[in-house]
């Protein structure tokens, strides 16, 4: 045994695994910052990073697609909440659209879709994020398996000209795609778009916009009106092409027009539109079958929140009808050619009155509150659009995801009324393999824990795809979808809880062990303990270092309500049940529901949540608990990313002594004598039994066992830290937040060399 001081830092080594104490004399240089600003994230307190991810922090990304070029006569910000519409002050009217939702019509599937198999992998594939619609993308340059998605559609009069300026996510060769844009019109009186489009609505004019080329024609005769050429400007940076229509042409003065638009691919040879056959190939998209004249858009306009199904839960009808894209009623349309029940009414005097209205309660406004989905800007991309073809991830070694463009959709679900005083809760929702951000639209899952405690925010974030398991640029989108929806909404940051089914509750056993301090309480539904499947003895087939069992020391102060089924055919109940071992015997707060009837979709079929909501409750997070543990595995660190771990509450700078290997991992445990209370008493284990009830399924029996603690016991208070490490080489600890001081007794075991620093001392 051995031990040592060193200048500026309270510092010791520990050779034996037996406690030994040492006084530390001097307390560590470590300046306290200024106090935060109240805000909608986690607060920094005392010295201890904040908590969670440093990608949570990080100023907003800028997205050119989401800005206006200098000078230009754009000057009203993007909505970001899809399938909605505003009147900006500036006299200009904006539509959102949504972002990769540009499948086209429902005809034939394309058996080469890469959705289908992601990266060449079926097991991430589309089940449950099938498209309604069926069109693919020629596989050449420039595509990007997205180059007809629809971000915006804005118009404004000038005092010459109207003008409109298109956004999509994908712009790489503007002479690929086309738009349409159907001007005025009669309801019920539908003209056929131009140019081999195979579509109507009703219009008075089309404008039709490919490359640096805009054609105005008369919906009536299809002839092109003489006179000046509307003018177009393409902003490849910004995805942007703006085109201008002289008064000369068209002049909608004061009046109220009606608009409609879609976006398909053009083929310049023939000067029409390029049509999708039976398969993908480099050249021509797919998914029409032998359908001779299949409809040329793959994304259309004005579609509103209220008009686009959301999915529900799993069944025959989801699978066969999908709505995980909120396209469903697009891909009908499409295939019906005709798209009139999608158009806005733009009242031009309001545009000449600079009239600022989100049109609140209105279908085609903003959306206040209920099921939606926003536009985030992140600050990744791998390129344009995305990238199912060879972008599958399912593996923890890194993911870039198959989003691979700027901006990324998720699903938010608000509720109604005023936000409480200290702002609403949060709770991320996350989902499953093999679905996207929308799986929980149209779920209780998703509503009801919007109801719990005072209200919360249900947010689930896209993972950039069907497969990512919360790895790299997957995870780090979790708390990009977090920190934007603290950018627009007033939220308490310690009523924040994690969930989600499948995957998604791997995500929160994943989350919660590396990032503890972000959450008030953990539901995880059938969610593996691991990458892949566990069926202990042997490893996961993801790999040890996936397995969150080893990490469980972590959530000492984040109650846990576990679901899983009995004959799981996906998440083996063998390394669910050593998951909930390992909770019993560190005496944790947990409670474990093993539902006896079903498979893996049984409780998502159900979609009863109430009791699980009622878990979620109104706990907040508890910044300085008296004893915190924490369990670092370097391994899902991703420092690229943002989302690099080793701190705790009041613990931080972890590092472990024996980093080497395919799955290193350091425990470090610390009970502050100095709050004067003792640990909660863990009751004994009881078990009961249940019947989840209210549910589709009717009454599904479950046999439960659990955990919880008693009060904490009063001790005198010391001026003492009690600490354990296991591979541990080094740690910093936040005096004043543990309540001590720089000369506190460190009473220390640890199997190896420990350096231990005391930080903002009072």
């Amino acid at each position: 045994m051995s031990s040592m001081i060193r200048a500026r830092t309270a510092t010791l080594r520990a050779i034996a695994r037996a406690p030994f104490s040492l006084a530390a004399i001097l307390c560590a240089a470590l300046a306290l910052p200024a106090a935060a600003l109240a805000s909608s994230l986690p607060a920094k307190l005392g010295t201890a990073p904040q908590p969670g991810p440093a990608i949570l922090y990080q100023p907003p990304a800028s997205a050119p697609a989401l800005e206006n070029a200098p000078e230009s006569i754009w000057r009203a910000a993007p909505i970001l909440a899809s399938g909605a519409s505003a009147y900006r002050g500036g006299g200009e009217f904006v539509y959102q659209g949504y972002v990769y939702d540009d499948h086209g019509a429902k005809l034939v599937a394309d058996s080469t879709n890469p959705m289908n198999a992601p990266g060449g992998n079926p097991s991430g594939g589309d089940l449950f994020s099938a498209p309604d619609g069926t069109y693919t993308y020629p596989t050449g340059a420039g595509y990007d398996e997205n180059a007809a998605n629809l971000i915006e559609l804005r118009v404004r009069p000038t005092s010459e000209a109207t003008a409109f300026r298109i956004t999509l996510n994908t712009l790489e060769n503007p002479n690929l795609v086309a738009t349409a844009i159907a001007i005025g019109g009669t309801a019920g009186q539908s003209h056929p778009f131009p140019f081999g489009a195979n579509l109507s609505a009703p219009a008075q004019l089309f404008l039709t916009v490919h490359g640096e080329t805009a054609v105005l024609t008369d919906a009536v005769t299809g002839a092109v009106l003489p006179g000046p050429a509307p003018t177009v400007s393409v902003d490849l940076l910004r995805h942007q092409i703006t085109v201008t229509v002289s008064h000369s042409e068209w002049n909608p003065g004061t009046s109220v027009v009606r608009l409609a638009a879609g976006v398909g691919l053009w083929n310049s040879a023939a000067n029409r539109y390029l049509l999708p056959r039976a398969q993908a190939n480099e050249t021509e998209p797919g998914g029409a079958g032998e359908i001779p004249n299949p409809p040329a858009f793959f994304d259309v306009a004005f579609r509103f929140n209220a008009q686009e199904p959301v999915p529900g839960t799993p069944s025959g009808e989801t699978t066969a009808d999908p709505a995980w894209w909120r396209e469903a009623a697009q891909s009908k349309a499409l295939a019906a050619g005709d798209i009139s029940r999608f158009h806005a009414e733009v009242d031009f005097s309001k545009l000449v009155k600079h009239v600022n209205t989100d049109m609140p309660g209105e279908p085609t406004g903003v959306p206040q509150s209920g099921v939606f989905d926003r536009i985030l800007a992140s600050h990744f991309f791998e390129g344009q659009g995305a990238d199912y073809a060879t972008g599958g991830c399912g593996k923890a070694s890194g993911c870039s995801g198959e989003m691979r463009g700027q901006l990324q959709p998720y699903a938010i679900y608000v509720p109604k009324g005023t936000a409480p005083a200290s702002g609403w809760g949060l709770t991320l929702l996350l989902h499953s393999l093999s679905a996207n951000y929308n799986q929980y639209e149209g779920s209780r899952n998703q509503s009801q824990f919007s109801g719990h405690g005072t209200g919360a925010i249900v947010i689930t974030p896209s993972g950039r795809g069907p497969d990512g398991w919360y790895y790299d640029h997957a995870g780090a989108n979790t708390f990009e979808t977090w920190a934007d929806v603290a950018a627009h909404y007033k939220l308490n940051p310690s009523f924040t809880d994690i969930a989600g089914y499948s995957m998604g509750g791997y995500g929160t056993y994943k989350f919660s062990t590396q990032f503890p301090d972000l959450f008030a309480r953990a539901q995880p539904t059938v969610g593996p303990p691991a990458l892949g499947i566990w069926v202990p003895p042997a490893e996961p087939t993801g790999g040890e270092q996936t397995l969150t069992q080893r990490m469980l020391a972590s959530v000492r102060n984040v109650p846990f309500l576990i679901w899983d089924e009995t004959s799981d055919e996906l998440v083996p109940i063998a390394g669910v049940r050593e998951q909930v071992k390992t909770f019993d015997s560190l005496g944790y707060r947990y409670e474990f529901d093993e539902f006896h009837v079903g498979d893996h979709l049984a409780l998502a079929i159900n979609d009863e949540y109430a009791p699980a909501a009622a878990f979620l409750g109104t706990e907040l997070v508890q910044p300085n608990p008296p004893h915190v543990s924490y369990t670092y595995n370097p391994t899902m660190d991703f420092a690229a990313a943002g989302t690099a771990a080793g701190h705790a509450y009041w613990l931080y700078g972890v590092e472990l002594r024996n980093s080497s290997g395919t799955a290193p991992l350091g425990t470090i445990d610390v009970r502050s004598e100095g709050f004067g209370v003792g640990d909660p008493p863990a009751s004994a284990t009881q078990f009961g039994a249940g019947v989840l009830t209210g549910g589709q399924l009717g009454a599904l029996p479950f046999t439960s066992e659990s955990k919880t603690w008693g009060a904490a016991p009063k001790a005198p208070a010391k001026d003492a830290l009690d600490i354990s490490a296991t591979n541990v080489s080094q740690v910093t600890i936040d005096a004043k937040r543990a309540k001590v001081d720089c000369h506190a007794q460190l009473n220390v075991t640890s199997d190896g060399p420990l350096t231990v620093k005391l930080a903002g001392c009072p």
